[in-house]
């Protein structure tokens, strides 16, 4: 398991250490647990699963995947979850034309927000890669992470649940994949252990104070 480890960590760029500002009370146990790369097939129980356990979270929608999984886009926002944009394509965007980049996010906001009825005002591009081109000409908020489990390589719910547990701590932003059943496992039972810590899990704009 630690080779698995060490070679995802090779294959998967390192996040930006610029991350978006945000303040928390130290009275406060606030997380955000985010998922990359949906909808899928998991994505349904995840979201059973969250509201049994009156659990909320962000989820960055790849465009295609939004499309396939209309009723699930849905049911995201209507049990309070937040919807954000993953681009259409899952694309670098740092290596992609002005025009191609605008196109991946502008289609995905449309879809999502006629999935929805609500606008998309955060993004986390893919990989972490930002195109500098375009970021004054979108009113989105660029949205990275704080912990990274690393859940898309090892998929073994054992090692990212601990990898969690040992490293999260209040006002962090935790990075998943509802693509994956092993993912949505380690999901619901990190849940299950950081509220008995007293945690309490929110979405992006609740630990931005934006919402």
């Amino acid at each position: 398991m630690a080779l698995i480890y060490a070679v995802c960590m090779i294959m998967e760029p390192q996040k930006s250490e610029e991350t978006a500002e945000y303040n928390v009370e130290e009275e406060e146990k606030n997380v955000a647990l985010t998922f990359d790369d949906g909808p899928g097939e998991y994505t349904d129980r995840l979201l059973d699963g969250l509201k049994k356990r009156n659990a909320k979270a962000t989820f960055f929608l790849i465009g295609r995947n939004a499309k396939e999984y209309p009723d699930v886009v849905y049911k995201m926002v209507k049990n309070g979850n937040l919807v954000g944009n993953h681009t259409y394509n899952h694309v670098r965007l740092n290596e992609l034309s002005e025009e191609e980049a605008l196109s991946e996010i502008n289609k995905t906001n449309n879809l999502i927000t006629i999935l929805t009825g609500k606008s998309v005002k955060y993004i986390r591009p893919p990989y972490g890669h930002w195109n500098d081109e375009i970021e004054n000409q979108i009113d989105m908020k660029e949205v990275l992470w704080d912990v990274d489990p690393r859940d898309w390589c090892i998929l073994d719910s054992e090692s990212v649940v601990k990898h969690i547990e040992e490293n999260v701590k209040p006002g962090d932003i935790i990075l998943l994949h509802d693509i994956f059943e092993t993912s949505v496992d380690a999901a619901l039972e990190i849940v299950d252990i950081l509220s008995e810590q007293g945690y309490e899990f929110v979405t992006v704009d609740e630990l931005y104070g934006e919402k």
